[in-house]
């Protein structure tokens, strides 16, 4: 299923750009951006000095789940994601556990990996992101 290790912090902001300056003055650095037109944000990776990650996610409007979040709550942490060998083993088995998920079904994230996402009522308030990528 999984060994613990975390892919990425998600967090939601207004602009990319402006996120941007602190992750550089802490050491990370930028990568490519990317449009996922099917959750309706703006991706920007900010890569640290190992395989630490900063997802930093720009709504591309309010009406998405990125653009609700920061309506809702403000700029902020939005989700943590867990690499995952096999992702349909994973959701089987928090399903099995009495886990909500958003979604059963994986669907596309960065990257190209697949990603599904736990309830954050199943997770004490926290939205998880399950990425399936080789552990």
């Amino acid at each position: 299923m999984a060994d613990g290790t975390i892919d990425h912090i998600g967090i939601a902001t207004n602009s990319l750009d402006e996120s941007q300056q602190l992750w550089s003055i802490l050491g990370f650095t930028k990568g490519d951006d990317k449009i996922n037109s099917d959750q309706g944000v703006k991706i920007r990776f900010m890569n640290g000095k190992t395989s630490t990650r900063i997802e930093l996610l720009e709504p591309l409007g309010d009406d998405t789940p990125v653009g609700k979040f920061i309506i809702k709550n403000g700029p902020g942490v939005q989700q943590i994601a867990v690499k995952v060998a096999d992702i349909e083993e994973s959701i089987t088995r928090l399903v099995q556990a009495g886990v909500k998920m958003v979604s059963e079904v994986p669907a596309l994230g960065a990257d190209g990996y697949r990603i599904a996402f736990v309830h954050p009522s199943s997770a004490g308030g926290v939205l998880i992101e399950l990425v399936e990528s080789s552990v």
